[in-house]
């Protein structure tokens, strides 16, 4: 995983910083979406980064787009 999308991720689940495009659908569990949206590296990385996400983040922070808006929102509040 490039070092850049596990930046994204700890930051959005620390701080509730908003990630792009190809991590919002990921964390909101859109395969079709993430698909669309990977760079080469990302698509190639996509098993890791959704292993990542499913062992080391909770899980009230992923799954949907609702959740995500959530998140960052709840997050965004303590910033």
């Amino acid at each position: 995983m490039k070092h850049s999308t596990l930046t994204s991720i700890n930051n959005y689940v620390v701080h509730g910083i908003p990630t792009g495009g190809f991590l919002r659908a990921v964390l909101a569990n859109d395969l079709m979406e993430s698909m669309g949206r990977a760079d080469i590296d990302n698509r190639r990385d996509l098993f890791e980064i959704v292993s990542y996400i499913y062992n080391s983040v909770p899980s009230d922070c992923h799954g949907s787009y609702e959740l995500v808006d959530a998140w960052i929102e709840r997050k965004g509040a303590n910033r």
